[in-house]
């Protein structure tokens, strides 16, 4: 399976736009799952960057009929089709019980559709069959922070930049909890000047930089 990670990556992933000012935006999504023919082995992850972001891949078996109600799965979600394309993940799910990503896109549709239980519970499964997987770590971290548990979301971006210190969601998502809900501005500015790093062509990041600095600032 393969996890790609691309600000415009799809619907499912497409953050609102940023405000003016001193406001932050929305946390940013992990990447959309797409379908790749694998060889036989133990789950076997590699990252590899490229210039729309990175690339996860997965190494394992899937029959044909499973890869192609995987690919259908994506599909609905791209299109804003949840339910639908919860029910096949489910059913993918059952099929390649070794599978991560199905399980990642599973956390991302529930988050999306408010059911946060389901969300933390498929994203906990998914690290149970990949631990550390940064693509799950990111997407957990979005949603243990909806549900106010900080410290624990915070744990969960970390990881994720532990395993790939270039992933820039996790970078701004930490950032963001640094900067709004936990309070701590030298967190938030470091994350803030990595993600404007690696994403230099995101122009807003400046102004939620000098926010911070402005604060600092004042005697």
């Amino acid at each position: 399976m393969r996890i790609r990670s691309s600000c415009c990556a799809a619907a499912l992933l497409l953050a609102a736009g940023c405000g003016a000012g001193a406001k932050r935006p929305p946390e940013a999504p992990a990447p959309v799952a797409k379908p790749v023919t694998a060889s036989v082995e133990a789950v076997q992850l590699g990252v590899h960057q490229d210039a729309g972001g990175f690339t996860i891949t997965q190494r394992m078996n899937a029959p044909p009929d499973v890869r192609a109600d995987y690919d259908m799965a994506v599909n609905m979600l791209e299109a804003g089709r949840f339910e639908a394309g919860i029910a096949v993940l489910l059913r993918v799910a059952e099929r390649a019980p070794e599978a991560t990503a199905p399980q990642v896109d599973l956390g991302m549709a529930y988050a999306r559709t408010g059911d946060l239980e389901r969300a933390e519970a498929s994203l906990r499964k998914a690290l149970e069959l990949s631990p550390h997987h940064p693509a799950a770590c990111n997407e957990l971290g979005m949603v243990l922070r909806r549900k106010g548990r900080f410290p624990e979301a915070r744990a969960a971006y970390e990881e994720a930049l532990a395993q790939f210190p270039d992933f820039h969601f996790a970078h701004r998502n930490l950032a963001i909890l640094c900067d709004l809900y936990l309070g701590d501005k030298a967190c938030a500015l470091t994350h803030y000047e990595a993600y404007r790093r690696l994403v230099p062509e995101d122009t807003e990041v400046g102004k939620w930089i000098a926010a911070i600095r402005g604060q600092q600032e004042k005697p």
